[in-house]
């Protein structure tokens, strides 16, 4: 018999895969991997917690991080982000997806009623900062090249030297505020085109919302958004009948370009941040139509943007700083590359940033963050910790509180259901939330797998994508 010595010819992830499968509990090893479905980057706990009877004082099930095979408790990452995690984000999108997709035609929580409501898909853009290299239909772009959909120049300035950097990073910082104003100023718009004050257009009427950011190739936010119109209690009450999707559409259009931010400073002067001339606003017909754009193919398209980031324009998915400081002490060089933290007490991991691996117009625009950052006017905006995201801070979704269910809602109903099945896989009775109580302490220990388990959840990931790709093909 050969004996073959896998120390020498496998990899390290490879060994360390070897060494995990000869553990004696990896049964246990596996089925934490596969309950958290490909996750990439997992959160790993240690603590223990302790159920007890609080009528009788019985302690009735403990369980601690030490009895697992690795000492600690895995936990998905939850990252929405395809580029950091894509179990996440895929479960993330299809969260998204039902929250918004019950917001024009009900469920979750949403009465079916909600489809005869004025509802709309609006898009508001970014305006010009300069002349970019684009993709016009039917001529070339103005540098005289009919550039092909995968041309890295799409986007990019024509003239790096006259681009309005400063107002672009701007625009992305106050790109949050910018949409508050305008849904302000589309209330005050719909109560005018009614012909009531902004009082009693509250009292027979509600501006519901869903909206999701996504990066343009030149690297700025725009936002998509279902707009409804509701009775004062929300989806529940409908809007009244002089409240139509035309009224809603005439108000958007007015109320957009009424929304500005004025800034001043001494070291740019004064500024004023608008939207975009392009707005696209389309009423959302319901599902089963000839319509293109039906409740579903809205809640589609929404959940596809509501994964990618900042790194869908070529820039980065994480930040370049430590926790504690954000990087107060680091200083970009010309080049690209940034030096170790120096502001950094140590109580943050302090670690030299990676070389920036990216554009040159990605790469002005974090170093216009950096200088814009140490202007005293623009602290509250955090441009160095959201340089990565070229100066844009805001969540990349949000909604009213009337418009839907909540994405805590169905994580929380996520959350009952695999409980449910875990207690009946292991034939133990559902707890009574009345009378036990659950004491637990945790303490984070650190994030991702051993380079052996990144090759097994890989293949988890892998796995359930072929599965997922079948069943969508119509295999059974």
């Amino acid at each position: 018999m050969v004996t073959l010595d896998l120390r020498h010819v496998a990899s390290p992830a490879v060994r360390d895969l070897l060494h995990l499968a000869n553990h004696p509990d990896f049964d246990r090893a596996q089925q934490q991997i596969e309950r958290l479905g490909g996750c990439a980057e997992p959160v790993r706990l240690t603590g223990r917690t302790t159920t007890v009877d609080t009528t009788t004082g019985e302690v009735l099930r403990t369980y601690t991080s030490s009895d697992e095979p690795t000492g600690s408790l895995l936990t998905a990452c939850g990252n929405r982000r395809a580029s950091r995690c894509p179990a996440c984000s895929r479960l993330y999108a299809a969260d998204t997806y039902h929250l918004i997709r019950a917001g024009p035609s009900g469920g979750k929580t949403v009465p079916d009623t909600i489809r005869t409501h004025p509802r709309v898909f609006a898009t508001l853009t970014a305006p010009s900062f300069g002349p970019v290299h684009n993709r016009p239909d039917a001529r070339p772009c103005r540098c005289g090249t009919r550039h092909e959909l995968t041309d890295p120049m799409l986007g990019t300035p024509l003239n790096p030297a006259t681009y309005d950097y400063t107002g672009a990073v701007l625009f992305n910082a106050y790109a949050g505020a910018l949409w508050a104003r305008f849904t302000t100023y589309l209330r005050r718009e719909l109560a005018t085109r009614l012909d009531l004050t902004q009082k009693a257009a509250r009292a027979v009427l509600r501006v519901s919302f869903a909206k999701v950011a996504e990066y343009q190739k030149r690297g700025l936010v725009h936002f998509h958004a279902v707009i409804r119109l509701d009775g004062p209690d929300g989806s529940t009450q409908p809007p009244p009948s002089y409240a139509t999707v035309a009224v809603l559409t005439d108000a958007i259009h007015a109320a957009a370009p009424r929304a500005r931010i004025s800034i001043t400073s001494d070291a740019i002067g004064e500024r004023e941040l608008t939207w975009g001339q392009q707005l696209d606003v389309r009423e959302i017909a319901a599902f089963g139509t000839d319509s293109e754009l039906t409740d579903q193919a809205v809640a589609a398209y929404v959940a596809k943007y509501a994964t990618k980031s900042a790194d869908a324009s070529g820039t980065l998915d994480r930040s370049l700083f430590c926790r504690p400081c954000q990087g107060r002490g680091a200083t970009l060089l010309p080049h690209g590359t940034a030096l170790p933290c120096t502001a950094c007490d140590g109580t943050g991991q302090s670690r030299p940033l990676p070389r920036l691996a990216v554009a040159r117009h990605v790469r002005q625009m974090i170093r216009t963050c950096w200088d814009l950052g140490r202007l005293p006017e623009f602290d509250h905006l955090k441009l160095w910790k959201w340089a990565h995201m070229l100066g844009f801070r805001g969540h990349f979704s949000t909604k009213s509180r009337s418009y839907s269910v909540t994405l805590g809602a169905l994580r929380d109903a996520r959350h009952a259901w695999r409980t449910e099945q875990a207690h009946a896989h292991a034939d133990l009775p559902e707890p009574d939330p009345t009378t036990t109580l659950v004491v637990g302490h945790w303490d984070y220990l650190g994030s991702g797998y051993s380079p052996g388990a990144a090759l097994l959840a890989a293949s988890v990931w892998h796995r359930r994508e072929m599965e997922r790709q079948f069943t969508a093909e119509g295999g059974c």
